[in-house]
């Protein structure tokens, strides 16, 4: 078993990043012989097209981009006779999150703050502790904001010799031109569904025909995937979701299926952090040290409001990602409908709601599906910034409903 097992559909990308990790080994090699920082330098800008100090790691959602970042990241550290075996100690580290070489920003708010990336910068400029490389991955790169990508601008173009930075994005255009001119591009592609739905069987030990369902169902999304794979109110939710806007009669029906989508986001990503928020909440008052339910002093309450305020922002990012992920689902469903319209042979996504898929397309024609589906997108742009949700979702709700 290696590090690349859960990068599923990308042979070429994995190959790139085994050879890099390959010539990145013989340059810490040539490092410790030689002993000397220029030297390093002058071997990682000279002594090989396969590696470089950053990475921006590229694909469509739910491609694998994360994984890829990081099975990279333990390749550069592993000691075992691959890059990535997956069996060497620091292979485990960095799968697990431990290792102390590579530092992994992941945000759970709409944005990657300045301060955020400032401490980056400051973790990368220092030697590595136990590994052969300072590795720094920041997820969601394109969550920053222009002024705070410049400010990283710098540290990427001249790290140093043991620093490497991996940026994964969902598009080359989601960072500046120069820090993408800066980096070596890694294009992940959509996976097949089969290779997805093998690794749900295989991780996740999800029903087969069931995973290979739930692979198709997602158009490949792996995080998709695995949610309709392993979350048994799924498909039912799913469902509803998807013929709710045929049942629509009125405005006041929009209305009323706008405030239930969104209240049941509310609930879904409620109970996703529910259990961390109380846990974040408990240790941070015993380090402060109180316990139970003892009032918290008025010279401690910064403290504990600043926690609140990250479990609010991280709230409306789970909010949002619920509801991004029911955009992507009512998506699919006007896809097949313009696909039985136009008489295309392309494979269905929604196999399981056929009937309903031929029902819309004899009520409608290409005009109004291309008109949904540019909607759909509407919302998802508005949904990402800091627009009203149930408003945008309300619109929405009103353009899709059936017209006379």
């Amino acid at each position: 078993m290696s590090v690349w097992d859960d990068v599923v559909g990308q042979d070429k990308v994995v190959a790139d990043l085994e050879a890099a990790a390959r010539s990145a080994r013989a340059l810490a090699e040539q490092r410790q012989e030689r002993a000397g920082a220029s030297d390093a330098a002058d071997g990682a800008s000279t002594g090989t097209a396969a590696m470089s100090h950053a990475w921006l790691i590229t694909g469509p959602p739910g491609s694998g981009r994360s994984n890829a970042a990081r099975a990279f990241a333990a390749a550069l550290q592993c000691t075992g006779d691959v890059p990535g075996c997956g069996q060497c100690k620091p292979c485990r580290d960095v799968m697990s999150g431990t290792h102390p070489d590579v530092v992994r920003l992941a945000t759970e708010r709409l944005i990657i703050t300045m301060e955020e990336v400032k401490d980056l910068i400051d973790q990368a400029q220092r030697r590595p502790w136990t590994g052969r490389w300072r590795v720094i991955l920041v997820e969601d790169a394109d969550r920053m904001a222009e002024r705070t990508t410049n400010v990283l601008l710098k540290s990427i173009e001249e790290p140093p010799p043991q620093t490497v930075w991996l940026l994964c994005t969902p598009s080359a255009d989601d960072v500046l031109p120069t820090i993408r001119s800066r980096c070596r591009l890694i294009t992940l592609r959509v996976p097949p569904a089969q290779a997805v739905a093998d690794l749900l069987v295989r991780r996740d030990g999800a029903d087969p025909e069931l995973a290979e369902r739930a692979a198709r169902a997602s158009q490949s999304h792996i995080g998709l995937a695995r949610h309709l794979a392993v979350d048994p109110g799924a498909w039912e939710r799913r469902r509803r979701l998807l013929l709710a806007p045929i049942s629509l009669r009125s405005v006041g029906d929009a209305v009323l299926a706008a405030a239930e989508l969104v209240e049941n986001a509310e609930t879904e990503a409620a109970q996703a952090t529910a259990e961390r928020d109380a846990r974040e909440r408990t240790e941070l008052l015993r380090a402060l040290g109180m316990e139970g339910d003892a009032k918290v002093p008025p010279s401690l309450r910064a403290q504990v409001r600043q926690l609140e305020e990250d479990q609010k922002r991280r709230a409306k990012r789970a909010r949002t990602d619920v509801l991004d992920r029911a955009m992507i689902d009512l998506l699919s469903f006007s896809r097949d409908v313009l696909a039985a319209q136009l008489g295309s042979d392309v494979e269905r996504v929604n196999i399981d709601l056929a009937e309903a898929v031929d029902q819309v397309a004899r009520a409608t024609g290409p005009e109004q599906s291309l008109a949904r589906i540019a909607a759909i997108e509407e919302c998802r742009a508005r949904l990402r910034t800091n627009a009203s949700a149930l408003l945008a979702v309300e619109s929405l709700m009103v353009q899709l409903r059936p017209q006379a």
